[in-house]
């Protein structure tokens, strides 16, 4: 307990540098989740239409996602140097993966006689895609989404090692100084940051499941 109280009054007494590092965590996730989002879904989405395709972009981004982050920092610091742009290249190699894996598996394992009636109904490409597929593929693609986030959240404290600031700066300055209280001021705020990713997702996907999945 007397470590939780020495947390409570160091984040107290430091808030305005709190409320700025958790500004740039956000930012931090923020910006790479929509790199994965842009890049992630369409390639996911041809993966699951040709198996060159899904080859090529599911070995390539596996063998990205192998190296770790840390490592990835450092490799870009001689070109971009110690900013926020080395840290969300970084994170943003981080989040594809698995935005453009589930992507993939949620639209290749729809039912091609739900595609077959849907087409027999007078519906285009783009209607099918819409009206039926996307319905369908929502929750395993929202399930890839909220893998990605939680990732990104707790991998962005590694951002304070080059300088690029967020939560990850407590927690580094908590080990430099031996300060158990120092880190929990930046190790509670990204768990909390976290749960809630997961919490609030998995809602999101319970309510998009199909009513037949559902039960």
């Amino acid at each position: 307990m007397d470590v939780l109280n020495r947390a409570y009054e160091y984040a107290v007494s430091n808030l305005d540098e709190l409320q700025g590092a958790l500004q740039e965590h956000c930012l931090l996730v923020l910006v790479p989740l929509s790199v994965g989002l842009l890049i992630g879904l369409p390639l996911g989405l041809w993966s699951a239409r040709s198996r060159l395709a899904s080859t090529a972009f599911i070995n390539l981004f596996n063998t990205l996602r192998v190296i770790p982050s840390l490592a990835i920092l450092f490799l870009a610091i001689p070109y971009f140097g110690l900013s926020f742009q080395s840290a969300a290249i970084a994170l943003s190699l981080l989040v594809i993966p698995p935005i453009l894996i589930n992507t993939e598996v949620a639209f290749r394992s729809i039912d091609p006689m739900v595609q077959e009636a849907a087409r027999g109904m007078g519906m285009s490409v783009g209607q099918t895609l819409r009206s039926v597929e996307i319905p369908l593929a929502l929750p395993v693609v929202i399930s890839g989404i909220k893998t990605a986030l939680v990732e990104v959240i707790a991998s962005a404290t590694l951002a304070a090692f080059i300088g690029a600031g967020g939560l990850g700066t407590f927690i580094v300055r908590g080990f430099a100084l031996y300060d158990t209280a120092i880190l929990l001021v930046g190790a509670v705020p990204v768990a909390l940051l976290a749960l809630l990713a997961e919490v609030g997702l998995s809602t999101v996907q319970r309510v998009v499941q199909p009513p037949r999945s559902r039960s």
